[in-house]
């Protein structure tokens, strides 16, 4: 890596309820190992390709994570909304073509807004 570089590599969102999150997050194929850092919380972390994905329980003295947005690039658009429909989620934008490519989002069970873009070729 050049010394000017920067590389995203974390991303950490928190849950009141990490079954549900690991359940919808799982229906996308996101799979999870369950951490706990000395003294810290148990929590979910996904690890692929150099970025890390967590999920840390949300507890009443913590700011909620709701307001992020997190994207996946997913091979098919229709298929992952319908599978996080499933799992629990909630319709935000239904999937369509637009200049990014074919996308939906769908917020998980905490509200974190989930979008969905596969190519359109």
């Amino acid at each position: 890596m050049a010394a000017n570089s920067v590389v995203f590599n974390l991303v950490v969102i928190r849950s009141r309820d990490l079954n549900l999150a690991r359940t919808f997050y799982e229906a996308l194929g996101v799979e999870f190992t369950q951490y706990s850092h000395r003294r810290g919380p148990v929590h979910l972390a996904n690890e692929a390709d150099g970025q890390v994905f967590e999920i840390y329980p949300l507890t009443e003295n913590d700011v909620p994570t709701s307001s992020a947005r997190i994207g996946f690039l997913v091979r098919s658009v229709d298929e992952a909304y319908k599978a996080l429909l499933a799992a629990g989620g909630q319709a935000v934008t239904s999937p369509r073509n637009s200049e990014w490519g074919r996308r939906a989002v769908v917020a998980d069970p905490d509200g974190h807004c989930v979008e969905l873009t596969a190519l359109v070729r």
